[in-house]
């Protein structure tokens, strides 16, 4: 049976997993370099609460989403997703579309489909670091841990991260491809989460903001009152991101240099606003994608055996819809490789299988 590599534990490479979990894949692993899932779609945890200090909302225009409309409607029928009612100045919707909130932290979206990936062997903490070609296979090595060989690997991670990468791929990527990745962009920015004692009041009358006028702070939620989960027992969270031009401009600065910054901004805005027990400060290097590869299909085959390809938002758009059009395309591309090593295992003799 063929052993599969995803790497990248956020939305694509999840619902990339899920949606393999009906072909013969033999053997699938997910691997991200962080501590949890969820890549920007995040859940931030402390002793005090939770807040999503990346992706704040899904977003569905009926419209465009298509046939994708079902992955909407499974998340709300599970109660992943509720539809947004808290108040919400200065949002921008547009006719026909919905809001969605994830009660439980955005990154509870990115972990229904991990688990819905039917016993996938998730590891965190593995940075791969390199990948190289050995007798048919991929060799995928990571900064701790030995090497190990797949025979189809899922790139997921930002397109700047893929082109980082070692070994045999450095010259597996044609010049056309190469200048095709080359040309994918992200925004940067950075977020504050803050979090407060229980009981702790935030005297604001909605539960997210978006600001117009400021040059550091773009978006403010009250992040447990846009989730509709607010309890006397759990203190509140408020986040903060800033604006892309910030983001950009301090880019490489000292993150607790910046906090400092972004607070000082915040107290201007809402002067009421208490002193929180403790802060998280998340530099997000690649937020949104500003240009995706032209003319793409939602995913890019590298090398076709063994298979290598590599999907993502930077492939489609920087929003739900756009992840899991990839995750769709994604899996289209390698079921019909897996198909074709279980044909091959069947033709084997028993004493070889």
């Amino acid at each position: 049976m063929a052993r599969v590599l995803v790497v990248g534990a956020g939305l694509t490479g999840a619902a990339g997993a899920a949606l393999l979990r009906g072909a013969p894949r033999g053997q699938l692993a997910v691997w991200d370099k962080a501590r949890g899932a969820g890549g920007r779609m995040s859940t931030t945890r402390s002793d005090r609460g939770s807040a999503d200090l990346g992706a704040q909302f899904v977003t569905c225009e009926p419209e465009l989403a298509g046939p994708r409309l079902s992955f909407y409607e499974e998340l709300v029928s599970h109660g992943i997703l509720k539809p947004l009612t808290a108040p919400v100045e200065g949002m921008v919707v547009r006719e026909g579309s919905r809001n969605y909130v994830a009660p439980q932290g955005i990154s509870s979206v990115v972990k229904y489909y991990l688990k819905q990936s039917a016993g996938a062997d998730v590891s965190y903490e593995q940075h791969v670091t390199h990948i190289s070609l050995r007798d048919g296979r991929w060799e995928v090595s990571r900064k701790e841990g030995p090497p190990e060989l797949f025979d189809v690997v899922i790139l997921t991670m930002p397109v700047p991260q893929i082109l980082q990468l070692q070994g045999d791929i450095v010259n597996i990527i044609n010049e056309s491809q190469m200048q095709q990745l080359e040309s994918v962009s992200y925004s940067s920015r950075y977020a504050l989460g803050l979090f407060y004692e229980a009981g702790t009041g935030i005297a604001v009358p909605w539960a997210a903001h978006y600001i117009a006028d400021n040059p550091c702070i773009r978006f403010i939620s009250i992040d447990n009152k846009k989730r509709n989960i607010e309890s006397p027992e759990v203190g509140p969270s408020v986040v903060v991101h800033t604006t892309v031009a910030f983001g950009s401009e301090h880019l490489e600065s000292d993150p607790a240099e910046v906090q400092q910054v972004i607070l000082s901004h915040l107290q201007r805005i809402v002067p009421s606003l208490p002193k929180p027990s403790s802060i998280k400060c998340q530099r997000w290097r690649y937020s949104q994608v500003t240009r995706a590869v032209p003319n793409c299909p939602g995913q890019m085959v590298l090398h076709t055996q063994p298979l290598l390809i590599c999907g993502g938002d930077g492939f489609t758009r920087s929003n739900f819809d756009g992840c899991i059009e990839s995750a769709v395309s994604l899996a289209e591309a390698v079921k019909p490789h897996l198909q074709q090593f279980q044909s091959q295992a069947a033709k084997l003799p028993l004493d070889l299988l």
